[in-house]
C-alpha cells in the first residue's frame, strides 16, 4: 500500500518555483520513505526518470561522474546503462543515498547549470563530516527535511480523515470534541504511539489488520539497521554514539529525562560527547532538546550544551528499543498503553511523541529547569519552550506534557509568575479533552498538529 505524504506538495512547489535552476535534496533518517516519495513523484510528474541508487551503482556509473566536462557523454551513459530515454525539461534524475557517493553531490553544480533535466538527491547522514570534508557542497541545491509518518498521515492511512477534520474544526472553534469522538481520537493517538511513523511499520500494522507484533518486527529490523549505521558511519566515536543510543530509554525513564553521562562513562564529560550527540541529531535518528538558561532573550542564545534530552526520532522505535520482544509478543504492554494504564514509562513515551510532533512542525526543542538549593531539587520544570517566532516582539509559549489525567500545574504557574511579561500563551498537553482555563490552554495530544505549528 502507498501512504500519502504531505511532503509531496513541497516537491511540487520546488518543481514549479525553481524550473530546474536548483536540485532538491531530501534529508532524513534511514527508512522513512525518501526514495519512495522521490520515485512516486518522478512517475507522476515527469515523462521519464532515472533512479541512481548509490548503494548498488556500478563502477561504470561512478566513473561517469568524471565526465563533467562532457555532459552529453554523461547523460548518454546514464540513459544507456538504465535503458531510459531522457527528454530535456521533461525528465528527472534521482541520486538516491547520495551520502554513499559524495562526488555525485558535488557534481550537481554542473548538472543544474546545464539545465536539461531536474535533479532530486536523497540521503541520510548528509552533513556528517566524513561525507562533506572532501567536496564542495553545491549552492545550486534546495534542502528539505523529511520525517517519519506524522499523526495526520497515520490517521489518513487508517481512513480517519473525517475524524481529523473534526479535530481541526474543534481547535479552530476552541471547543472540546464530543466525548465519544474524544475517546476515538485518543485511541487513534495511542495506536500512533505504538506503531510509530516508520512506513514499513505502518504498512505492516494496516495490512495485518491491527497486529502490533507485525509492526514490531519491522521496527526491530530498522533498529538493527541504525546500529549498523552507527558502527560504519560514526567511525572515531561509534562506541560513544552507540552507548547514548542504547541508553535512550533509560535516560528518558528518569525524572528529568536528561542524558547523564556518568551512567555510561565514569569519565564522561560533555566536551567529549559533543560530536557523538551531533551525529545522533544530524542523522535525524534522534531529536535533541537543550536546556535554555534564560528564556527572556531567546532560546538558542542561551542554550546549555551540557544539559540535553535525547528523544528518539520515532516513538514507535523507542517502544521497540525500550521493551523486549517477549514483553511485546504477549500483548500485555500494548493493552496497557491502549487502555492508558501503563504504570511505568508512560511519561517517557508521551514526552517523546510530543517532541516528535513538535519537530515535524518545524519547532526547535528547548526545555527549562530552575534548581532550588534550599529544597535540593528543581522547583520549576518546563518540558518544552516554544516561541511566537517574532524577532521584534519575542514571546514565550511554555508547554508541559502530562501523561496522566490527574496532575498539578505547579511548575507552569511558577514559570508564569517568573516570566509573566514574556509569556503569550501557556499549554498543557494531557489525555483529557480540550479546555481553556485561567490563561492555560489544555489540549489533548491529538490536537498538537493543529495547535502548536508555526503560524
Amino acid at each position: 500500500m502507498e501512504i500519502k505524504r504531505k511532503i509531496y506538495k513541497k516537491l511540487l512547489l520546488w518543481k514549479n518555483e525553481t524550473q530546474g535552476k536548483k536540485a532538491l535534496l531530501i534529508e532524513g533518517a534511514r527508512r522513512i520513505g525518501k526514495s519512495t516519495i522521490a520515485e512516486n513523484f518522478a512517475k507522476n510528474e515527469y515523462k521519464s526518470y532515472i533512479l541512481v541508487d548509490f548503494n548498488k551503482a556500478s563502477k561504470k556509473i561512478k566513473e561517469n561522474f568524471e565526465n563533467m566536462n562532457n555532459l552529453d557523454l554523461f547523460f548518454q551513459t546514464l540513459s544507456l546503462e538504465y535503458g531510459v530515454k531522457l527528454f530535456p525539461r521533461k525528465s528527472l534524475i534521482i541520486f538516491d543515498e547520495i551520502q554513499k557517493f559524495p562526488r555525485a553531490r558535488e557534481s550537481v553544480k554542473y548538472l543544474v547549470q546545464d539545465g536539461r533535466f531536474d535533479f532530486i538527491e536523497t540521503g541520510s547522514l548528509i552533513s556528517i563530516k566524513e561525507n562533506v570534508e572532501d567536496i564542495t557542497v553545491p549552492s545550486e541545491e534546495r534542502k528539505i527535511k523529511m520525517y517519519p509518518v506524522d499523526f495526520e498521515e497515520f490517521a489518513a492511512a487508517l481512513g480517519k480523515e473525517v475524524l481529523l477534520d473534526y479535530i481541526k474544526d474543534c481547535w479552530e472553534k476552541h471547543i472540546p470534541l464530543d466525548q465519544t469522538f474524544h475517546a476515538q481520537a485518543m485511541h487513534l493517538f495511542r495506536e500512533y504511539m505504538l506503531v510509530g511513523g516508520m512506513p514499513q511499520s505502518v504498512v505492516a500494522y494496516i495490512e495485518s489488520h491491527g497486529d502490533f507484533s507485525a509492526s514490531d518486527v519491522e521496527k526491530r529490523d530498522i533498529l538493527d539497521l541504525y546500529r549498523d549505521d552507527i558502527k560504519k558511519s560514526a567511525k572515531r566515536y561509534n562506541s560513544k554514539v552507540s552507548a547514548i543510543f542504547e541508553n535512550i530509554p533509560a535516560f528518558l525513564s528518569t525524572h528529568e529525562k536528561k542524558i547523564v553521562l556518568s551512567e555510561i562513562d565514569k569519565n564522561g564529560v560533555f566536551s567529549r560527547y559533543d560530536e557523538p550527540l551531533f551525529w545522533l541529531g544530524d542523522s535525524m535518528i534522534c531529536n535533541l532538546c537543550y536546556r535554555c538558561n534564560d528564556p527572556n532573550v531567546g532560546f538558542a542564545l542561551n542554550k546549555n550544551d551540557s544539559a540535553v534530552k535525547c528523544y528518539m526520532g520515532d516513538t514507535g522505535l523507542l517502544i521497540s528499543l525500550a521493551f523486549s520482544e517477549n514483553e511485546i509478543a504477549n500483548q500485555k504492554l500494548y493493552k496497557a498503553i491502549m487502555d492508558g494504564k501503563l504504570s511505568i514509562n508512560e511519561g517517557m513515551i508521551y514526552e517523546n511523541v510530543i517532541a516528535q510532533m513538535l519537530t515535524v512542525l518545524g519547532r526547535k526543542l528547548f526545555f527549562y529547569t530552575q534548581y532550588n538549593p534550599e529544597k535540593h531539587r528543581n522547583d520549576i520544570e518546563i518540558d518544552f519552550l516554544l516561541s511566537n517566532e517574532s524577532k521584534t516582539n519575542f514571546k514565550i509559549h511554555p508547554v508541559e506534557v502530562k501523561s496522566a489525567k490527574n496532575y498539578t500545574a505547579t511548575s507552569l504557574l511558577a514559570f508564569k509568575e517568573k516570566f509573566g511579561n514574556k509569556i503569550e500563551k501557556s499549554y498543557i498537553i494531557h489525555p483529557k479533552n480540550f479546555s481553556d482555563e485561567n490563561g492555560i490552554v489544555k489540549i489533548p495530544p491529538y490536537m498538537v498538529f493543529c495547535a502548536l505549528g508555526i503560524e
